[in-house]
C-alpha cells in the first residue's frame, strides 16, 4: 500500500535555495537556470518516488488528452521538475512583491472583487499546481483580500515569519490544521465573517481521518478529500475554485465560482460532496490541458490513502 503523502520526506537544500535566490536577484533568470539545472538533475536522479510520480501523471494526461507531441519520457519529466523549480522562484517573488505583474492575466475575478467590496469573505479551493500566490499580489485583488491558507505542516508559524520578512505588507497567513474540530470551525467562521478568505487544497487526502471521496481523474479513480466541501457547508459562504498557471512568459489565473453556498442534505451528503469533487477534478483537468507541466504532486497520487488507512489505530 502506498504511503500517505505527508509521510514522504520533503528534501530541501537551504543553502542551495538561498544561493539560487541570490543568483536571480543579482544576475537574473538565465544565470539562475544555468545554476539550477545541475541541482535539478541530481534531485531527479536520486528521488525515485518523485520521478515515478511525474512520469505517471504525464502519461495519464497524455493518454486522456494527448497534450504532447509524443509519449512523455525522461526528458518531459525533467521539464516537469524544471517547471516546479521555476514556480518556486516565482512564488518567492510573488510573496516578496517583486514579480512583474504585467506578466499576470486574471480571468473571472469580478465575483471575488464584488465580495471584497461588500466586506464578505469566502472559501477558495485550489490544488498543488501553478503559482496561486500571484493572485494575492495582483493589483485588482490586493486591497482587502486577506487569505488564510490551511496547511498540514507544523511549521506554519515559522513560515509566517518568513512571509512577513519577505513582504511586511502581505495579506497572507498560514494556519496549521491537522484535523477539523469545533474550535477550528469557529475560528474559520469568525474570519470569514470578518471578510477574510480561507484557502484549502482539494487534491490531497486528510492527514488524519479517512473521509475521502472517490472520483475519476485523468481516466483513473482517485481519492480526494471531503474536507473542503464539509468546511464550505459549515461556513455557509461563497465557494470559488482558483488556479494560476503558466502561459507564455507569464501566468494566466482563472477564477470559477463553484457555488454561492454548498448544501449537504443529510440523506445524500456523500453523493453531494462527490458531485462537487467531480466538478473540481474536471476543472483541474481543463487547467492542466492548458498548462500540462503545472501539476506538483510528486508522490503516488492515484494510490494515496488517508493516514488512518495506512496507520490504523
Amino acid at each position: 500500500m502506498s504511503r500517505h503523502w505527508a509521510d514522504v520526506r520533503e528534501r530541501t537544500f537551504t543553502f542551495g535555495i538561498h544561493f539560487l535566490g541570490g543568483v536571480h536577484r543579482w544576475f537574473g533568470r538565465v544565470p539562475f537556470r544555468i545554476c539550477l539545472y545541475p541541482v535539478l538533475l541530481f534531485y531527479w536522479m536520486t528521488s525515485a518516488t518523485a520521478r515515478r510520480a511525474s512520469l505517471e501523471y504525464l502519461r495519464r494526461l497524455q493518454a486522456t488528452y494527448a497534450v504532447f507531441a509524443r509519449e512523455p519520457g525522461w526528458r518531459t519529466s525533467l521539464r516537469h521538475f524544471a517547471c516546479f523549480a521555476e514556480t518556486l522562484l516565482d512564488k518567492t517573488l510573488a510573496m516578496s512583491g517583486r514579480y512583474p505583474l504585467d506578466r499576470l492575466t486574471i480571468d473571472g475575478a469580478e465575483a471575488i472583487v464584488e465580495n471584497i467590496a461588500a466586506g464578505r469573505g469566502g472559501l477558495i479551493i485550489t490544488a498543488h499546481m501553478g503559482c496561486l500566490e500571484l493572485m494575492q499580489a495582483s493589483t485588482s485583488l490586493r486591497a482587502g483580500l486577506k487569505i488564510n491558507i490551511l496547511v498540514h505542516t507544523a511549521h506554519a508559524e515559522r513560515f509566517n515569519r518568513v512571509l512577513a520578512r519577505l513582504n511586511p505588507g502581505a495579506q497572507v497567513q498560514l494556519l496549521q490544521v491537522s484535523a477539523f474540530n469545533a474550535p477550528t470551525a469557529m475560528l474559520l467562521a469568525d474570519r470569514v465573517a470578518a471578510g477574510e478568505w480561507i484557502a484549502i487544497a482539494g487534491d490531497r487526502v486528510p492527514v488524519s481521518g479517512d473521509r475521502v471521496l472517490r472520483v475519476s481523474f485523468l481516466g483513473k479513480p482517485a481519492a480526494l478529500p471531503a474536507g473542503p466541501y464539509m468546511l464550505a457547508s459549515l461556513l455557509d459562504c461563497p465557494v470559488f475554485l482558483m488556479a494560476c498557471m503558466h502561459e507564455g512568459t507569464g501566468y494566466r489565473a482563472r477564477v470559477h465560482k463553484l457555488a454561492d453556498r454548498i448544501r449537504l442534505p443529510r440523506a445524500q451528503r456523500e453523493q453531494a460532496m462527490t458531485d462537487h469533487a467531480e466538478r473540481f477534478a474536471h476543472w483541474i483537468e481543463e487547467r492542466l490541458r492548458e498548462s500540462p507541466l503545472d501539476w506538483f504532486n510528486f508522490y503516488a497520487f492515484w494510490d494515496q490513502t488517508s493516514r488512518a488507512d495506512s496507520h490504523p489505530a
